[in-house]
């Protein structure tokens, strides 16, 4: 099944899930550390408060110095400043309706953060990605790609309990992002 597919499909808890997930594997890029979205992934638990969702969600905005306005002005990176839309977009009420315009949203900046960091050139639209088409993908892109497609699908498959290993998928993302940012902070000097 596509990814396109997938976000179709999916739940509140899976669509919200893999938005939080794209934008905790692109953290690195705002300088976060690996704990700043964690009560987020806390709350889509069962038992998760859905009504404190936007407490948390603007909990995480002022660690990560992010303001409900963000355009080109406010960053240099083109990459770090698709980070601080998601994160900016994100939804305060977790509802299925906002949770998919949000997680279908966050799908595409993450391709395309990782397809600007990755050296290989891909000149086909990321709308093809997400639909399957994946031939001659670069490896960053194709590896978040798969990211993606591996959240939601723990998530339909095991509900709250692929929680766990939707937040480790996220993890290994996160730490190769990290590397890729270091490798480039490195060239530029």
């Amino acid at each position: 099944m596509s990814l396109v597919e997938l976000i179709a499909q999916a739940d509140e808890r899976g669509l919200a899930a893999s938005g939080l997930a794209c934008l905790d594997r692109c953290v690195p890029l705002l300088g976060g550390d690996d704990e700043v979205l964690r009560p987020l992934w806390g709350n889509l638990a069962d038992g998760g408060d859905s009504a404190a969702w936007g407490e948390l969600l603007e909990q995480a905005r002022g660690k990560l110095g992010i303001s409900d306005v963000v355009d080109d002005a406010d960053v240099e990176d083109e990459a770090a400043l698709l980070v601080r839309r998601m994160l900016a977009a994100a939804p305060a009420v977790r509802s299925a309706a906002e949770a998919r315009m949000w997680a279908d949203a966050c799908s595409v900046a993450a391709l395309q953060i990782h397809r600007l960091l990755d050296v290989a050139d891909d000149d086909a639209s990321l709308d093809a990605r997400r639909e399957g088409r994946t031939e001659g993908m670069p490896p960053l892109v194709a590896a978040e790609l798969r990211r993606q497609v591996a959240v939601l699908e723990l998530l339909a498959g095991h509900g709250a309990s692929g929680l766990r290993h939707a937040l480790e998928v996220s993890t290994e993302g996160r730490r190769v992002l990290r590397a890729v940012v270091s490798r480039r902070a490195r060239g530029r000097r």
